[in-house]
């Protein structure tokens, strides 16, 4: 057992046969906020390439085809004669960035925590269990991938050359706000701890890319109607939920999965992914 595994062990175990007393109640919730703290003070000294890394594709996307193309008269049109294509864009793009963002702060960290700087080892002698470890990992990268999506607001608002005609269904758009920030955490911490660290970069190219292409953000799930064998296959992509939610959300007048569907799917990811995440980190730690 190396030196650090056996420190890990140690306070385990001092942690199991230790009886709390009344003052100890706050302790865990006060060691969760603590890591929480730090990793988002972290973050304020990372602003600029957390800006640019958030910024950079919504950026280009929302001016490419929402500016440039119909500036240009090369307007993509709308869906079925309803809204235009920055009304269609606009959900993916919020979706992409939440996803994305979450995947990074989570997966990214865990390459470094796990890797050369073994800092994995000073959160887990925090006086918490492994798994709140864990889902402090996965809030931390929920409140990044929130960050996220208000950082690309201003961007799908300003942009565009034309109008975005939202009509706004807000206990859907609060829904999604829960939900999909979670989601995306949850799956950063499942890539960063059952796939290898030194492959995890290579996986967001894998991944990631086709995942997004795929995800229902240039397009709605319900119009894939056409291609029968596409729009049952996509329904494994947890981007076509978090997607359609969006858009449902924000432009109820176009074409979306129904709502049971989108919310139900989006709990159901939420909740395997967590458990498939904290099951990983709990296996790389423990050995």
């Amino acid at each position: 057992m190396t030196e650090g595994a056996a420190a890990r062990e140690a306070a385990r175990v001092e942690a199991a046969t230790e009886t709390p007393g009344p003052a100890d109640a706050a302790h865990p919730l006060a060691a969760f906020g603590g890591l929480l703290l730090r990793d988002l003070r972290v973050l304020t000294k990372e602003r600029g390439r957390f800006l640019v890394r958030t910024v950079s594709q919504p950026l280009l996307l929302v001016f490419v085809f929402t500016y440039v193309l119909p500036s240009i008269g090369r307007d993509l049109g709308g869906v079925g004669g309803q809204g235009s294509f920055t009304d269609v864009l606009v959900p993916g793009v919020l979706a992409i960035a939440i996803l994305i963002k979450g995947v990074q702060s989570v997966a990214l960290p865990l390459v470094q925590e796990f890797g050369y700087t073994r800092e994995i080892e000073d959160r887990v002698m925090a006086p918490l269990p492994v798994w709140a470890v864990a889902l402090e990992k996965i809030a931390s990268g929920a409140l990044q991938g929130l960050l996220a999506a208000a950082i690309v607001v201003p961007i799908v608002a300003l942009v565009p050359a034309e109008p975005i005609a939202l009509d706004i269904t807000w206990p859907a758009l609060v829904a999604v706000l829960l939900l999909a920030p979670v989601l995306s955490s949850a799956l950063g911490l499942v890539m960063g701890t059952f796939v290898e660290p030194d492959n995890v970069p290579l996986m967001f190219s894998v991944i990631i890319l086709p995942v997004t292409f795929l995800g229902a953000t240039y397009f709605p799930w319900a119009e894939l109607s056409v291609i029968p064998w596409l729009q049952v296959a996509l329904l494994v992509n947890p981007l076509v939920y978090i997607a359609e939610g969006f858009r449902y959300a924000l432009t109820a007048d176009l074409p979306h999965m129904p709502p049971v569907a989108i919310f139900g799917a989006l709990l159901v990811a939420t909740a395997a992914a967590t458990w498939l995440g904290v099951h990983g980190f709990r296996r790389r730690v423990l050995g």
